[in-house]
């Protein structure tokens, strides 16, 4: 069994503070479940951020037997620089970032969108396909997140990237930054973006006239 423990809102919602549930799937499987318990649990899981075992984790987690499982609001005065972090097989859709970093004191926002073109190298590509380390490409990119709110200490960060497969024309990856100010905004979203490629454990597959490869950095492996 997994111990489920809820805090503050979560708890209220539901009328209980914990709970146990069968093991076995992910976190998001297992709020799922919970939220099957009790209707009245938040639906927005942009708005929770989940832990195991006394430290944040990602939706798609593995949960086991005897984990404690903690379901997490915004904590008091933590407006912080994460608005939203996610990965996604649905499509990536830009508007929801930026209303996800908006705030009163913004004067600005930056947002960075990757999109998959048709061409690579001086052939056709007919789509792409993203596979990804989860979890901790969740944890890597709340990391950035956390380091640009250091940095710029009155951002906002939104960061988005799709896994699986993606036509021509759909958005793979998108960094939204708010800030007081339009230079500190696109500043800090260049630096997301970059660090976001560089570290990252995301992998990108092409699909091209010649047949398919791996895109590690500068090179195409089979």
């Amino acid at each position: 069994m997994v111990t489920v423990r809820l805090f503050a809102r979560l708890r209220e919602q539901a009328g209980v503070a914990s709970e146990q549930l069968p093991g076995g799937g992910s976190i998001g499987d297992l709020y799922q479940a919970l939220r099957r318990r009790h209707p009245g649990l938040e639906a927005d899981q942009n708005l929770i951020r989940p832990a195991r075992n006394q430290n944040y984790a990602g939706w798609e987690d593995e949960v086991a037997d005897g984990d404690e499982i903690a379901f997490i609001p915004p904590v008091s005065g933590g407006s912080g620089p994460v608005a939203l972090i996610e990965l996604s097989a649905e499509v990536l859709d830009a508007r929801r970032l930026e209303a996800a970093v908006t705030h009163p004191g913004a004067g600005a926002i930056c947002t960075f969108t990757g999109i998959v073109r048709d061409s690579a190298r001086g052939e056709s590509v007919t789509h792409l396909e993203y596979e990804a380390y989860a979890g901790m490409a969740e944890a890597k990119m709340t990391e950035l997140a956390d380091e640009m709110g250091r940095r710029w200490p009155a951002a906002r960060v939104a960061m988005a990237h799709r896994i699986g497969k993606l036509d021509i024309g759909e958005a793979s990856v998108v960094v939204t930054v708010a800030c007081p100010h339009r230079g500190e905004a696109i500043e800090a979203c260049h630096w997301g973006i970059d660090r976001l490629k560089e570290s990252v454990p995301v992998w990108k597959k092409e699909f091209a006239s010649s047949g398919a490869v791996w895109i590690e950095g500068p090179d195409a492996r089979p």
